[in-house]
C-alpha cells in the first residue's frame, strides 16, 4: 500500500494542546462492528461486559526534555553556548541516546551543565543522535531530571507551546509505575480513579504490561510505499502473570482489549512465535499495517492520529482501510480532538460486536 492511502485533511484547530478536565470528560467514539456512537470516555463501562480485559502500558513518562549550558574556553568567540537536550534511551552501560540543539555547537569530551550537581558529557554522535554520560546515576539521576527536566511534549503540542508544570500531570497516567518512556501511552489518559472502579466493579479485568515508548513513535514515514518502512525500536516486558492472565480470558471468552497502541503492539509480539501470548522480555520494532494477523487484540482504545502515520496504518489494519476512513471523517465532522491530548476511540472489529 502507499502512504496516501493513510493521508486525511486534518484542521489544525481540531489539535488538542491540552487535554480534558475532568481525564473523563474527553470525548469517545464508539466503532463496534459497523455502527458509531458519539459517547464520552466515562460511558466507557457501556461498551463494555463481564469478562472482557483490559490491557494498560504501566511504563512512566520522565521528565526528558533538558535546557543547558555548554562553556568552552580558549577560542575566542565561543564561549557559552545554551544547549536543548532531549533524552530518547538509556543503553546497557548506563548512558542516553538523545537529540540535541545545536548538534554542532557540542564538540565529543563537552559537558553540558544542567544545573550544580548534573551535567552530562558527549560520549558521541553520530547521524544527528547523541549519547551522554551523566555524572549522577539511580536516585540522584532521577532528582536531577526531576529538578531540571521538563516533560517531553510531542512536536505538533511543543510547537504551539512550551511544557509546563501542569504537564508533569497531565502527561502521565495514574497507573504510571515503571520509569523510561518519553512519550505517553495516551490512550491511558482518558482514565481516572473513578472511572477505574466502575471499569473494575462490573466484572472487566486489567492486566499491566510496560513498554517505553520513545521519541521513534512522532518520526514521519518517508517512503511511498509503506512495505519498506523500518519500524522504529521500544523495549517491553509482558510478565508471565500478564501471559497468563490475558490467556486465560481468551480460553474463557473475554474480549482483550488493550488501551493505546503500545499496548496493542506488545501483546502482538509477544505472540509472534507461537501464535498464543506469552511472557516475552526485549526490543520490539514490530509494524503492524493492513494484512496483519492479529492473535491477541479483539478491540483497542486509542486516540485520534497523524495522518501518514504508522499509527494510522495500525488501527487500519484492525478495522479496515474504508471504515477507519468513515470513522476519521466523523470524527472531523464533529470536531472530536485529536492527537495526544485529544479524544479517544473505542475500535471493536466486524466479528467481535458487544451482545445485546
Amino acid at each position: 500500500m502507499k502512504l496516501s492511502d493513510f493521508d486525511f485533511p486534518l484542521p489544525d484547530h481540531l489539535i488538542a494542546t491540552r487535554p480534558a478536565t475532568p481525564r473523563s470528560a474527553s470525548r469517545l467514539l464508539v466503532s463496534d462492528g459497523a455502527t458509531l456512537v458519539d459517547a464520552v470516555a466515562r460511558d466507557l463501562p457501556q461498551f463494555l461486559r463481564p469478562g472482557d480485559r483490559l490491557v494498560l502500558n504501566d511504563t512512566r513518562v520522565i521528565p526528558a526534555r533538558l535546557s543547558g549550558l555548554r562553556h568552552r574556553g580558549g577560542a575566542a568567540g565561543e564561549g557559552t553556548a545554551r544547549i536543548d537536550v532531549t533524552l530518547l534511551q538509556p543503553d546497557k552501560a548506563g548512558q542516553w541516546e538523545a537529540l540535541i540543539r545545536p548538534l554542532k555547537k557540542v564538540q565529543v569530551g563537552e559537558d553540558v551543565v544542567f544545573g550544580p550537581d548534573f551535567s552530562a558529557r558527549l560520549i558521541a554522535k553520530e547521524d544527528g543522535v547523541a549519547r551522554f554520560q551523566f555524572n549522577v546515576e539511580g536516585d540522584a539521576f532521577d532528582a536531577g531530571l526531576a529538578r531540571y527536566g521538563a516533560m517531553p511534549l510531542p512536536p505538533y503540542i511543543a510547537a504551539k507551546r512550551p511544557a509546563d508544570e501542569q504537564d508533569k500531570e497531565d502527561y502521565q497516567t495514574i497507573w504510571a509505575k515503571n520509569s523510561g518512556a518519553v512519550a505517553a501511552p495516551t490512550a491511558s489518559l482518558h482514565f481516572d480513579e473513578g472511572l477505574m472502579q466502575r471499569v473494575q466493579e462490573m466484572g472487566v479485568h486489567v492486566s499491566h504490561v510496560t513498554l517505553h515508548v520513545g521519541a521513534g513513535t512522532f518520526l514521519p514515514v518517508k517512503v511511498d510505499d509503506i512495505s519498506d518502512h523500518k519500524m522504529h525500536s521500544e523495549w517491553g516486558a509482558v510478565s508471565a502473570g500478564a501471559a497468563a492472565e490475558i490467556e486465560t480470558t481468551k480460553k474463557e471468552g473475554g474480549r482483550v482489549i488493550p488501551v493505546g497502541t503500545t499496548a496493542l503492539r506488545l501483546i502482538e509480539t509477544a505472540a509472534r512465535e507461537t501464535g498464543q501470548i506469552q511472557a516475552w522480555q526485549g526490543d520490539t520494532d514490530i509494524f503492524i499495517s493492513p494484512g496483519f494477523r492479529f492473535n491477541v487484540t479483539d478491540g483497542l482504545m486509542t486516540n485520534f492520529h497523524l495522518p501518514k502515520s504508522t499509527l494510522m496504518m495500525l488501527v487500519s489494519a484492525l478495522m479496515g482501510v474504508d471504515h477507519i476512513k468513515q470513522i476519521y471523517a466523523h470524527a472531523i465532522e464533529n470536531e472530536y480532538r485529536f492527537f495526544s491530548y485529544g479524544d479517544a476511540s473505542l475500535l471493536i472489529p466486524a466479528g467481535e460486536t458487544r451482545p445485546e
